[in-house]
């Protein structure tokens, strides 16, 4: 009898040991597989490339490394609004973006993409380079000229949230240039202008096949003010897409169209 509670416990942990291995990734929905290492703390750790891509290695001081190396919070952690409430995940975002936002409705959609822009730039303490145009105005206004002397990381968030009050998709589709998608890199942004909103997503990590495909992933914030997150691909329910030369680029909550990508 007591050979036989030996050889089930055996059975029975050898199996939960098992389980929490495979637990570890999630095979995304795809015409090619797609996995989620669901442990790890990345972007470019926790999704892994569709079959038969890979990732281009990027200059460690560059705007690309940092965007897919940005850090996440649990898998299956879900988006909070400022003011500490949850948005609900109707298959919009695969992850969040470990980045804390203020308890202010400010951060939105053009907002995050100038976050993510300025966070990269004091990071590298390229501090003259962190500017940004107002909505209807043709200046830009400086982290140099609001801080002063000020280095401190709590006065570069009180920069963000002054810009965040007057800028917005209009104002950031005209400090960006048009790019041919074609000719799409990390960091770019699809933003598209709108009356009275517009809307804007960043590409944060691209792979490629040897026959020269592409995928790209993209995140997002939104209104009302939220933390970044990770899309999903409504197509094939995985981060990742599939770059086209012409036509729509549909999000969960925006359509683009390839003529909106934009390059800073």
């Amino acid at each position: 009898m007591k050979i036989l509670i030996v050889i089930f416990l055996f059975i029975c942990c050898n199996n939960i040991e098992q389980s929490s291995k495979i637990d570890m990734f999630v095979n995304e929905t795809s015409s090619s597989s797609s996995k989620i290492d669901t442990l790890k703390m990345s972007i470019l750790e926790r999704y892994l490339t569709p079959d038969s891509f890979r990732r281009e290695p990027s200059d460690s001081i560059s705007f690309a490394y940092y965007l897919s190396h940005l850090p996440l919070k649990k898998y299956g952690e879900t988006v909070k609004y400022y003011d500490g409430s949850t948005k609900i995940n109707y298959d919009v975002y695969s992850s969040v973006i470990d980045m804390k936002i203020s308890n202010k409705d400010l951060q939105q959609c053009a907002d995050a993409v100038m976050r993510l822009r300025a966070e990269y730039l004091y990071k590298q303490k390229k501090y003259s380079q962190i500017t940004f145009l107002f909505n209807g105005d043709k200046q830009y206004h400086s982290y140099l000229d609001y801080s002063k002397n000020d280095r401190s990381y709590n006065k570069f968030l009180n920069y963000m949230d002054y810009i965040f009050s007057y800028a917005n998709t209009g104002s950031l589709h005209n400090q960006l240039k048009a790019i041919e998608i074609s000719k799409m890199q990390i960091g770019d942004v699809f933003v598209k202008k709108g009356n009275p909103y517009g809307h804007a997503v960043i590409v944060i990590d691209m792979c490629y096949d040897q026959k020269g495909n592409k995928c790209f992933m993209l995140a997002q914030s939104y209104m009302p003010a939220q933390e970044t997150q990770v899309l999903l691909n409504p197509r094939n329910k995985t981060v990742w897409y599939d770059l086209p030369l012409n036509g729509e680029i549909k999000t969960p909550e925006w359509t683009f169209s390839a003529s909106d990508l934009r390059r800073w």
